[in-house]
């Protein structure tokens, strides 16, 4: 492996602008588990409710009846509250020292931004933030109270997330493809099984183009078949090794630090 592993950090070493596609296996190092509905915390099917997570996570239960929709936000806010940025976080978040770096992450978990990473599309929201849907105001993202409400008007908050049914953010979108529309000389795709067509739009075009893609997961997916390398280990083992070899083989520009 420690041969693949270093044509992808002789690639990388030669890259000015990577993007970096991210799911929830990047952050199973931290301590969250891999999602189905949420984190895997409900692989067993319904939940007590008697609801599918996805029908209890979703636009129309807030709205209806958002106790339900609170009380599982609130459990998966608990299991992201302890977690850390861990070493595959922190690697990407290091190499916009050595190359621009875009990351693309379906993950609500706020865990990038905590790393460094400057340039974060956070296309599914993140549990971090939450609002008022009726009058507009910032809410507390830390009230417990289940479901919360709004300190102003007494409406019931959401949090800045995708519920299960709602269109993603226009914003985020059109972020998105601004960014696609300069192109990258690298695409990693991490911890994701690509299931949504946006997620796996990047990793095909770049394919396509005869860019370097890397899929680092340890479970092959839809994916695995299509780009140049596969790397079928932990992202907070094999990214880490990735850039630190692709720093050893990447000659020193003239405003680097080294040069100084």
């Amino acid at each position: 492996m420690s041969a693949a592993l270093g044509g992808i950090a002789d690639e990388l070493a030669r890259a000015r602008r990577v993007l970096f596609v991210t799911g929830a296996g990047i952050s199973a190092d931290s301590g969250l588990p891999t999602y189905r509905g949420v984190g895997g915390l409900y692989n067993d099917g319904a939940t007590e409710d008697g609801l599918s997570i996805e029908d209890a996570l979703s636009g129309d239960c807030l709205a209806i009846r958002p106790e339900i929709t609170w009380k599982y936000l609130a459990q998966i806010e608990r299991n992201c509250r302890g977690a850390a940025p861990n070493a595959a976080h922190r690697a990407i978040a290091a190499l916009e020292r050595r190359c621009e770096t875009v990351v693309l992450t379906q993950n609500i978990d706020g865990l990038h931004i905590r790393a460094g990473s400057s340039s974060v599309i956070e296309i599914h929201g993140t549990l971090e933030e939450r609002y008022c849907a009726r009058c507009g105001a910032e809410a507390d993202a830390g009230d417990p109270a289940v479901p919360p409400r709004c300190a102003r008007c007494g409406e019931i908050v959401r949090p800045r997330v995708v519920l299960f049914g709602e269109m993603l953010p226009e914003a985020a979108l059109a972020r998105l493809y601004r960014e696609l529309a300069q192109g990258f000389d690298m695409v990693f795709v991490i911890g994701t099984t690509a299931v949504f067509p946006y997620i796996a739009e990047p990793v095909v075009r770049a394919a396509r183009a005869g860019v370097p893609t890397v899929e680092i997961n340890p479970a092959r997916t839809r994916l695995s078949g299509m780009v140049r390398h596969y790397v079928p280990e932990r992202a907070a083992e094999a990214l880490p090794e990735i850039a630190r070899l692709a720093d050893e083989r990447r000659p020193p520009r003239a405003n680097d630090p080294e040069m100084e």
